[in-house]
């Protein structure tokens, strides 16, 4: 099946906290109340990028490192308030919050305003 992922990245964009989240396992691309996953990670991150969605890309990120964020750091409040900080695990923190983290940590992070990441030229 080929997708140009134009009508969920839509959705995302509408949505409070919308974002694509790629790592080793494949990509996340969260709307609404649900999300779409898959493998094809380069054609749905240039898609988003260039609708300038959110992009977190962790896959060159030690896995320590990411598996550490995963489970001790925040999620991403997708379409709900987000809950007062401090944040901690089982808590739910803004996109830009938890983008910071991943830039941190080394992730590409694109089209997140104020996110000190590394933003590739586009």
């Amino acid at each position: 099946m080929t997708d140009n992922y134009g009508e969920t990245i839509a959705k995302a964009l509408a949505t409070d906290g919308g974002h694509l989240f790629i790592g080793r396992g494949g990509f996340s691309l969260h709307y609404e109340t649900g999300w779409l996953s898959g493998y094809d990670c380069e054609p749905v991150k240039a898609a988003a990028i260039a609708a300038a969605l959110p992009v977190i890309d962790s896959r060159m990120v030690d896995f320590g490192k990411v598996a550490d964020l995963a489970i001790r750091g925040p999620m991403i409040a997708i379409g709900k308030p987000a809950d007062p900080p401090p944040w901690r695990a089982l808590s739910y923190a803004p996109l830009a919050a938890v983008a910071e983290a991943y830039a941190r940590a080394g992730a590409e992070v694109r089209n997140v305003p104020g996110c000190g990441g590394r933003e590739a030229a586009a």
